[in-house]
């Protein structure tokens, strides 16, 4: 993995090896299994892992936002996570909500988490060990940084980029992006409009991982991104609600080493709802 630009991925492998220090209630490491669906953690998951709902807990129940600094640090305090803790977050669908979670973070400012590469499925299909006992950790103060904002774009940021030209990457599917479909098959119609944002790439977030779930090496991500013309610059990347976006995010800023990313977490829910927000339809 030395030919990502930063060390934040690590292989169930790793974490496999390092069980024991996942189980003590020694704050230094902690794994957290971060699903929108509570009943894939309850029938199973790694050893000394932490369970997060990402949307009854990682999400503001009022604003529809991430959660406020004093929420942020309630929830990690409570679930035994010192500012010191090198935590490693994984999940279902591919790393969709924990590289949320990763984000949100880094966010706040915590030094040390990584992503489990592959996620959720890949420790399933592979065999790694499974239990459905939940841990119960000493609590620990936390402390949280302020926000920082160089790693999130709002409304403002997107509407200042079209005039800019700054570049937008849709990770959604090419159906959702023409307008074809508001929303993945199952999933909620968050958004009155379809459509994407003018003038916006469409890198689907599957396109960053292999078959197995686990990332696409660098050389392979900086081709990826380069055939849309996206380099090293500022980006703006954006999906339905903000998780898979983060999958982008993740691989841009921290994978690649592009500072200049930045997740819109408001994505097409916000912007598919604003009167008179230009949208475009149609593929790419």
């Amino acid at each position: 993995m030395s030919d990502y630009a930063k060390d934040v991925l690590v292989s169930a492998d790793w974490v496999e090896d390092n069980l024991d220090a996942f189980q003590d209630d020694d704050p230094a490491y902690r794994l957290v299994e971060v699903d929108v669906d509570t009943e894939a953690y309850s029938d199973g998951h790694a050893p000394g892992a932490i369970g997060f709902n990402w949307e009854t807990q990682l999400q503001d129940q009022t604003r529809r936002d991430l959660l406020s600094k004093e929420d942020f640090e309630s929830l990690l305090g409570e679930h035994g996570i010192s500012n010191d803790s090198t935590v490693v977050l994984y999940g279902d669908n591919s790393n969709w909500f924990a590289a949320y979670t990763y984000w949100q973070f880094k966010y706040y400012g915590h030094d040390d988490v990584r992503l489990l590469d592959g996620g959720r499925d890949y420790w399933l299909d592979n065999d790694y060990p499974l239990t459905e006992e939940e841990p119960d950790f000493s609590e620990q103060d936390y402390t949280a940084s302020e926000p920082d904002e160089s790693i999130r774009a709002y409304r403002s940021d997107v509407e200042a980029a079209l005039d800019d030209s700054v570049p937008l990457v849709d990770v959604r599917s090419p159906e959702e992006f023409s307008g074809e479909i508001l929303a993945p098959a199952g999933l909620q119609e968050t958004a009155q409009r379809g459509g994407h944002i003018p003038g916006a790439s469409n890198v689907s977030w599957a396109a960053v991982v292999q078959d197995d779930g686990r990332f696409k090496s660098a050389e392979e991500l900086r081709e990826l991104y380069a055939d849309e013309d996206i380099e090293d610059e500022e980006i703006i990347a954006y999906c339905r609600i903000g998780e898979r976006s983060s999958i982008a995010w993740f691989a841009l800023h921290e994978l690649l080493g592009y500072d200049e990313a930045v997740n819109y977490d408001g994505s097409w829910t916000e912007w598919g709802n604003l009167v008179d927000a230009p949208i475009e339809q149609g593929g790419a």
